[in-house]
């Protein structure tokens, strides 16, 4: 996997390059240097089998280079640092692009790529997405498939949210209970 090569190189100069061990050296630079060949189009390619979720989220692990955090679990160290775990990022990037389209941001490219499920439940989310069942498994891993259970498990208050700037803090709220 490309991602995983071009992570794999930029945390070799980051090791060999930087002697501080210190969070306010190491966080920014995975922040910017690191983080980024990993995230990169991830809505578009995005890892299909665990192998290559399990390989990506390896390089996370290297927090384990911060001082002091050495002995935390990785998800300790995740919640001491403030990050989200890479598969959490990815459903949050789905979810916020999801957002975008349909919301309009995309009005020409985002015509139809989702159905909306109207419902007159009072206790959904009031903008539930359509669920389409297919008899191959090679289209869940599709984005306008795999987020759709996703989306329709949002709470209200982020589905509503007026902009994106209030649905990504809304969404983040909502996904702070998920690991």
């Amino acid at each position: 996997m490309l991602a995983a090569q071009k992570a794999t190189r930029v945390l070799g100069y980051i090791k060999r390059s930087v002697t501080s061990r210190s969070r306010e050296v190491i966080l920014p630079l995975y922040s910017a240097v690191m983080r980024p060949h990993l995230e990169y189009c991830v809505q578009l390619w995005g890892p299909q089998h665990k192998k290559d979720m399990v390989l990506l989220e390896r390089f996370q692990r290297t927090t384990k280079l911060i001082r002091g955090l050495e002995h935390l679990s990785y998800e300790d160290r995740l919640r001491e640092l403030g990050l989200f775990s890479l598969e959490k990022r990815r459903l949050r990037g789905d979810l916020i692009a999801a957002f975008q389209y349909l919301k309009g941001a995309y009005r020409k490219s985002g015509e139809g790529l989702f159905t909306k499920a109207w419902s007159d439940r009072t206790r959904s989310n009031g903008f539930k997405l359509k669920e389409d069942r297919f008899r191959l498994d090679v289209r869940k891993k599709f984005f306008t498939v795999r987020m759709v259970r996703q989306w329709n498990r949002l709470p209200r208050e982020a589905v509503d949210a007026p902009s994106l700037e209030v649905f990504k803090a809304r969404l983040d709220g909502a996904l702070g209970n998920v690991v």
